[in-house]
């Protein structure tokens, strides 16, 4: 095991973890440790099934006279976000995450750690590991791609799964056990493109600096988008042309980059990134300090005839907090976020990512967005989404989990939503009659390169969940 981890308790989960954050895994490649954990399940003679998407279930029958106790599945997810500082050189498909050890915090070196989910992973694997604990009939369902599309819980099929609780292990908040998300829902926008020979001075203008975060965990946060303050940037020029527009990369993270290179008067760029710098650094001074616009001469030989409908449209579409919920305090209802805007051959597409706890408000932003589309001459998709998770604070699981928190910690647990898409709400949807929770240690800034786990956290993590694999086989 890695010096990093030397010492850390649970030593049986870091271990696992230390294995899983050698290994490949962005989404929608997760061959590499698909077959970690069936090596795992033979090595242990643990029955395993994979279905037609590439989720795994391993089995592993209950302890001595718990035979009778009602099946429990541990839930996580095998894919990571995989982003990095852009002056990081790290290849995701074949390097392995780079840890360190910060002030009780482990942390990685300019890119995603994958604690989220590959701590949860590892927890999994260690109960399956640990023959001396107490349970029922066990079943560990570790499902692909949930950070680009929830495609694995969203492809899981009724009757794969036999147990009556299921704990989800990717939460992000010691202390806290959620029993509710938010819906969501994708709108994807394609803007046709002219192309036309440019002439004169050409301008490379970026954003960055930027701290990023979850677009549902961190929403709420303020902190700066790096699309909008760019667009933000070209609309203060005047009517730049633009030869390219990119910024941010995946549909659930807020992007901390985004660049764009034109055709423009030297002066004006220059006057537009002085003001937007000091109009943001104000803005931002408390919840993104470190913002930084730049911009550096650039060699291009085309611009884009539908600029100004670009910058147009760029300006006028929403990101952040659109409501909050009156019925759990301090719990976002309803946002939307910017994602992604990459410029190709013939179009440039925009992905804003939309979320809600209440399906009508989700329902009527997205309608708003065609709107957006529809009124600027744009190609709009809205795919399918996923459905929320509807609390239910008095299920027998939630109470058996505080009364165990609270005897081993001292305190009560808070017990509350989230507004991000969590796969329990599409699990719930083939499983009605399945009562679920999501809980875990305490992961700070995931979807970035600012990425850590608490080491303090996932021991006590570790701890609760093997007490309530106890307690529910009674």
């Amino acid at each position: 095991m890695d010096k990093v981890f030397e010492g850390l308790k649970p030593e049986i989960v870091w271990k696992h973890f230390d294995e899983i954050r050698k290994i490949p895994r962005c989404s929608k490649n997760e061959g590499k440790i698909r077959e970690y954990v069936i090596n795992f399940a033979k090595s242990k003679g643990l029955e395993y099934q994979v279905d037609e998407v590439g989720n795994v279930i391993i089995r592993k029958k209950a302890s001595a006279g718990k035979e009778n106790a009602p099946g429990v599945v541990l839930q996580a997810h095998l894919d990571m976000v995989c982003e990095k500082n852009s002056d990081v050189d790290f290849d995701f498909e074949k390097d392995a995450i780079r840890v360190k050890r910060e002030d009780g915090w482990i942390t990685a070196d300019g890119t995603t750690l994958g604690a989220d989910n590959g701590i949860g992973v590892a927890a999994a694997l260690a109960v399956l590991e640990d023959d001396s604990i107490e349970h029922g009939p066990l079943e560990v369902l570790l499902t692909v791609d949930e950070e680009t599309g929830l495609t694995g819980a969203s492809n899981l099929k009724p009757g794969f799964l036999r147990g009556k609780y299921l704990l989800n292990l990717d939460s992000e908040d010691e202390g806290v056990f959620f029993i509710g998300c938010a819906g969501g829902r994708d709108t994807i926008f394609r803007m046709k493109i002219t192309r036309i020979r440019g002439s004169g001075k050409s301008f490379e203008v970026k954003v960055s600096g930027l701290k990023g975060g979850h677009s549902g965990v961190d929403i709420h946060l303020q902190r700066g988008n790096a699309i909008r303050i760019l667009s933000r940037v070209l609309y203060e020029i005047g009517d730049p042309k633009i030869s390219l527009i990119d910024g941010g990369n995946k549909r659930n993270a807020i992007p901390r980059e985004a660049r764009a290179i034109i055709f423009a008067d030297e002066n004006k760029v220059k006057d537009a990134v002085e003001k937007v710098l000091s109009e943001v650094k104000e803005e931002l001074q408390y919840s993104d300090p470190g913002v930084k616009i730049e911009y550096s001469p650039y060699e291009a030989n085309e611009y884009i005839e539908e600029s100004k409908k670009i910058i147009d449209f760029l300006m006028s579409l929403p990101h952040g907090v659109l409501a909050m919920s009156l019925a759990m305090k301090g719990l976002v209802e309803t946002s939307t976020n910017l994602a992604v805007v990459k410029t190709h051959d013939s179009f440039v597409e925009i992905i804003e990512s939309s979320r809600s706890s209440i399906n009508s408000s989700l329902n009527f932003v997205c309608k708003q967005l065609k709107a957006h589309g529809d009124l600027a001459g744009a190609e709009t998709e809205q795919p399918e989404g996923y459905p929320g998770w509807t609390p239910k604070p008095e299920s027998r699981i939630l109470n058996i989990m505080k009364n165990v928190y609270k005897r081993l910690f001292g305190k009560e647990p808070e017990v509350t939503a989230i507004h991000a898409g969590l796969e329990t709400g599409i699990i719930g949807k083939n499983y009605p009659d399945m009562e679920m929770i999501s809980f875990g240690p305490t992961i700070k800034y995931p979807h970035s390169p600012d990425e850590k786990v608490e080491i303090e956290s996932v021991e006590k993590f570790w701890k609760l969940l093997v007490e309530t694999l106890k307690e529910l086989s009674r």
